[in-house]
């Protein structure tokens, strides 16, 4: 029997990583220079002529969708990397990136746009727990590099999916790196490890979650690294993460963490020079508020505009690669519903 070509469905042109490359630059293109800015801090504004929506990068997910109500809660990290399973950490991930999907679509219908509710999981923290004064030792897998880079890699696949082009959610690696001390000196620390220390112990898990396991975000640390602040460090995020390992994703900075460039660390002298230096130095974006001085820092030559248009893309391509920068029907990741929470 003939088919009436009434009835044959229509091609939905298929999604590339080129295509969306393209797509970022012409949305980028269409910024002002004010509104490229408003996009490199967590809490983004709208551009309603552009079809964004308010978005805010800062969501948490260690061990469950944190700080968004009701969600299926795992055990904290350190006991989860006990259990020495990558199969278990990929299958938790995948279950914390379904809750959140569903914890979005839902909290969208509902036009709530507020912090946690995202796609951007500032998840796994991949520090190598040595110092029992660091308060955060919990949030980690323990003092083994390769059990941390497995199990690490294993929670980043299972929370990003096995789409080719698509995010299920985005994962981090954070915090870049040699971030373990005490609390009370993360925001002025200088840390000076051996060059043998820096390779075997602090980096190698994440080499893994990059090389291994293509992760979205790294995360800067507060503390220094051979004078350089890890939240605009050209060593670690340029020459180490950018040209050594092939990072494509995005670099945000511990939150207020581009105030302690000037502030804490007294490397520049105030917020414009702070935010030029970070973001020339491989940031993309910031947790917190200082790179509002970017428009100061450009006026002043510091930076280009075009610097900012290069910074922007990582960050434009991880929302495309989510599928929530402008409408995606294309995204497999959009038919969650609230029962698949818990």
């Amino acid at each position: 029997m003939a088919v009436s070509l009434t009835t044959v469905m229509p091609i939905v042109a298929q999604t590339t990583i080129q295509g969306l490359e393209k797509q970022a630059v012409e949305i980028i293109c269409k910024m002002t220079l004010e509104e490229k800015i408003s996009q490199m801090m967590n809490t983004t504004p709208g551009i309603e002529r552009l079809g964004i929506e308010p978005y805010d990068y800062w969501n948490e997910g260690l061990h469950g969708v944190g700080r968004n109500g009701r969600a299926t809660v795992f055990p904290e990290p350190i006991g989860l990397g006990a259990t020495f399973d990558t199969e278990l950490i990929n299958q938790i991930g995948d279950v914390i990136s379904t809750e959140s999907r569903a914890k979005y679509i839902v909290a969208r219908k509902n036009k709530n746009y507020a912090r946690y509710t995202g796609l951007t999981f500032w998840s796994p923290n991949i520090n190598i727990f040595r110092d029992p004064r660091w308060g955060r030792g919990m949030e980690t897998y323990g003092e083994d590099p390769f059990l941390t880079g497995s199990l690490g890699a294993a929670f980043v696949k299972g929370m990003q999916g096995n789409d080719p082009v698509y995010l299920k959610v985005a994962a981090c690696g954070k915090h870049f790196a040699v971030h373990s001390g005490p609390e009370s000196t993360r925001h002025s620390a200088n840390i000076d490890p051996s060059k043998r220390d820096l390779w075997e112990t602090y980096l190698p898990a994440f080499r893994m979650l990059v090389q291994d396991a293509n992760v979205e975000i790294i995360m800067g640390a507060y503390n220094r690294v051979y004078g350089e602040s890890c939240s605009g460090s050209k060593f670690l995020l340029t020459d180490v993460l950018r040209n050594q390992w092939g990072f494509k994703g995005h670099i945000v900075s511990d939150c207020d963490a581009v105030d302690d460039i000037y502030k804490g660390h007294g490397i520049v002298k105030n917020a414009a020079e702070a935010s030029a230096l970070a973001i020339k130095n491989g940031l993309n974006i910031e947790c917190g508020h200082s790179l509002y001085a970017l428009k100061e820092a450009v006026e002043k030559n510091l930076i280009t505009e075009a610097e900012l248009d290069k910074a922007l893309i990582p960050l434009m391509m991880t929302r495309l690669k989510l599928g929530i920068l402008q409408k995606d029907d294309n995204c497999p990741y959009n038919n969650y519903s609230e029962s698949d929470i818990c």
